[in-house]
């Protein structure tokens, strides 16, 4: 059953975004414009309104990998790929907001893009935001990856990749998947020590940013950073 052959031209989704653009759509009509069509009996925003409810909503859905994609209802190894295409697309598209080149104005602007970047995350991931002296970014680099529950940073290579990119500063960031939007003590004494590493080789470690689902917390402005 396809989705345009059981809806009015007023009511079809395709139509109204070309007439009133993306944002006049329900996420479960961008979703099922991606399905394309339905099953017997269920038409394709019925499917994707399945799909939204069985995984809590668009972030629960871009949380899933390829494989757990294709075992949901309505979809196929075909869909699956299309919708983690497109979820790839929209996460590249959001860290453009900090290119190679552009200057840190503010804390929120970082803070903004490491939720953007680690928030969905289903296992720990650490970040490197590389600065110049002016504060200019020169990269962001993918430190470590772990589990639902820790990640292993190693201050040497912290240290190395700091001093590959001739970087004056850096910003630390990880996410906690759990949610839990405060430090470890672990997460702590290991700032301590990644800061004491880059110290010695004149570099600065300005923050580090804990992601924990769409909350963010800064080490630096809870007075965790060494002074």
């Amino acid at each position: 059953m396809r989705l345009l052959e059981i809806l009015k031209p007023d009511e079809r989704p395709r139509e109204r975004m070309a007439k009133f653009g993306t944002a006049s759509l329900t996420d479960a009509e961008l979703v099922a414009l991606l399905i394309g069509s339905g099953l017997k009996g269920r038409n394709a925003i019925g499917i994707a309104n399945d799909l939204l409810d069985s995984c809590g909503g668009l972030r629960g859905l871009q949380r899933k990998s390829i494989n757990e994609l294709k075992q949901l209802k309505g979809l196929g190894p075909a869909r699956a790929c299309l919708l983690a295409a497109c979820f790839e697309i929209g996460e590249r598209a959001s860290l453009s907001e900090l290119v190679v080149g552009s200057t840190i104005a503010c804390a929120d602007h970082v803070r903004s893009y490491c939720r953007k970047l680690l928030s969905h995350k289903p296992i720990e991931y650490c970040i490197a935001l590389l600065l110049n002296a002016q504060n200019q970014v020169l990269d962001c680099k993918q430190i470590s990856r772990g589990t639902v529950s820790q990640t292993a940073i190693y201050p040497r290579e912290v240290v190395k990749l700091a001093l590959e990119h001739n970087a004056s500063s850096l910003i630390l960031a990880h996410n906690h998947p759990s949610g839990l939007a405060e430090p470890s003590p672990g997460d702590v004494a290991m700032t301590r020590t990644i800061s004491e590493a880059l110290a010695v080789v004149d570099i600065a470690l300005l923050d580090h940013i804990i992601v924990a689902g769409p909350r963010t917390i800064s080490l630096h402005e809870l007075g965790y950073m060494p002074g």
